[in-house]
């Protein structure tokens, strides 16, 4: 989820389409990595876009 982020700002929908889970779920996970810091959502309309915001984060995901 969080490489997804890294490349692409997107709301739950698309999120919960691409890996095919239960929209709870993602919005617990979003709401984690959003507490810890690691990913920001800015409000577009009626929608959340999210994006990895933390520098470290990015750093280990391109190291993966």
């Amino acid at each position: 989820m969080v490489k997804g982020l890294m490349t692409n700002e997107c709301h739950v929908d698309k999120i919960v389409k691409k890996l095919k889970l239960p929209q709870s779920t993602v919005s617990q996970h979003l709401g984690v990595l959003k507490s810890a810091g690691i990913i920001k959502g800015e409000r577009r309309g009626v929608k959340v876009c999210y994006r990895v915001v933390d520098p470290l984060a990015q750093k280990l995901l391109e190291l993966l």
